[in-house]
């Protein structure tokens, strides 16, 4: 007892004590878990692109917690949602049946247009699920003999950190002294078609081929116009599944509602324009499905290869939860309802067009790619140099946040709610601040 009177007087005494960045900084340090190297950064507040830190300091939000707050931060009608439902009813573990996940399955499989969704809470269980469903339809369907279904990845792919997922990474950091790790993937370079049709052609045991339309941990690598057409091709020739990891670049962030869209008008979310829509056989969501307020994933397929997966043989308590399908289905109907697809489209062209006019006389940026608001910049230096992370350190001093990827990259990625005055703002902010790094 006297050890716990103890314990409460202490937490009592720190209550008191002014909770600045360096308190919460050295908690964290003491007592977690050193698997991230954030920005020096306490953040408290956030609304729309804004975020604010414990001493109440504003920035832009130039990273949307990767893609996952493309609705803004604290959108009020996913706020309202998450509120009214946390007070009716939370879990019912998929035991029981719930009033709200039947109305969400109906309303995300017509606005994707798939026939049915098996729903998940992460964006790596996303990635794990239709590992399984694309495994056992290569068995049961494709006719692959049992324990040899392979499934074709890309190099520099980023696809979560589960011990099957890593297994198939290319980054040391997440794999080494990891293992024994987890068999049946086959590796080829990524935006390589060529690759792709020859190891197709010399393997029949291959179930599905794995792939982001844009890598994003790998830079914003964004292909050839044509790879994901090609490789769509492909697949439907050798009777292999396409399966397409939208889980960054999905539900607006690319100007599209999907990045597989290409270049389709999205006047409503996306018009499934023949010459431009790539349908994947399988589609994984997360992320920005739930507006960044409660962890939701799904995914996507039709009957004949969702069917493959019957009673008992995968699921989870929280997933299809009636607060998380709740989220995601107001998060969904936002990004329609406010036109945000078209925004990030509109936004992205501005962003590159004067990243570009900037690039012509910068000694510090070699270039600037992407598509949409998904952006990133090339500094002109090592990629095991300092220089980005310093970048990212002055525009945090400037009032925004950003953070590098691959050592001489950094990318860019507002929520999708920002104005045209904003976003100019936000680009005087990076360029200003990339002129005080000028070789």
């Amino acid at each position: 007892v006297g050890i716990c009177v103890d314990f409460l007087n202490k937490l009592n005494m720190e209550s008191t004590i002014a909770k600045n960045s360096e308190y919460h900084l050295a908690l964290e340090a003491q007592f977690g878990a050193h698997d991230y190297h954030p920005l020096p950064v306490v953040l408290a507040k956030g609304e729309g692109v804004y975020l604010w830190d414990v001493e109440g300091k504003q920035y832009f939000d130039f990273l949307s917690a990767y893609s996952a707050v493309n609705q803004g931060h604290c959108h009020p009608e996913i706020i309202k949602t998450i509120q009214e439902q946390a007070s009716t009813l939370t879990l019912t573990s998929r035991a029981f049946h719930n009033n709200k996940l039947g109305e969400y399955l109906k309303f995300t499989t017509q606005y994707f247009g798939f026939e049915s969704l098996l729903p998940m809470n992460t964006g790596a269980e996303g990635v794990e699920t239709a590992i399984k469903i694309t495994r056992k339809w290569g068995h049961t369907v494709k006719g692959i003999p049992e324990g040899q279904a392979q499934i074709v990845v890309c190099d520099n792919n980023f696809h979560g950190r589960t011990t099957t997922i890593i297994s198939f990474s290319s980054d040391a950091g997440s794999k080494n002294h990891f293992g024994p790790h987890t068999g049946g993937f086959i590796h080829i370079p990524y935006n390589d078609t060529e690759a792709l049709e020859k190891v197709l052609q010399q393997n029949p045991n291959i179930a599905g081929f794995l792939v982001e339309p844009i890598q994003g941990e790998a830079g914003v690598y964004t292909p050839d116009e044509d790879f994901i057409r090609k490789s769509r091709e492909l697949c439907s020739k050798h009777n292999v599944l396409l399966i397409a990891d939208e889980i960054q670049t999905g539900i607006g962030r690319t100007g599209a509602l999907l990045a597989v869209c290409g270049n389709c008008s999205c006047e409503a979310h996306c018009e499934r324009q023949k010459d431009t829509y790539i349908r994947p056989d399988l589609l994984i969501l997360g992320k920005a499905l739930s507006g960044g307020v409660y962890p939701v994933s799904t995914v996507l397929a039709d009957r004949q290869i969702m069917d493959v997966i019957q009673p008992g043989q995968h699921g989870s308590t929280f997933g299809g939860n009636p607060m998380g399908v709740s989220v995601a289905k107001t998060a969904l109907q936002v990004i329609v309802d406010e036109k945000l697809t078209q925004n990030a489209r509109h936004m992205g062209k501005i962003f590159r067009s004067e990243m570009n006019a900037f690039i012509k006389e910068s000694k510090i940026v070699k270039l600037v790619r992407g598509r949409g608001l998904l952006n990133a910049i090339l500094i002109n230096d090592k990629e095991e140099s300092k220089t980005a992370w310093n970048i990212c350190l002055r525009l945090r001093d400037n009032g925004l946040l950003a953070k590098p990827t691959h050592g001489n990259i950094i990318r860019f990625a507002p929520p999708l709610v920002i104005t045209e005055d904003q976003l100019h703002q936000c680009i005087q902010i990076i360029t200003s601040t990339l002129k005080e790094f000028e070789l």
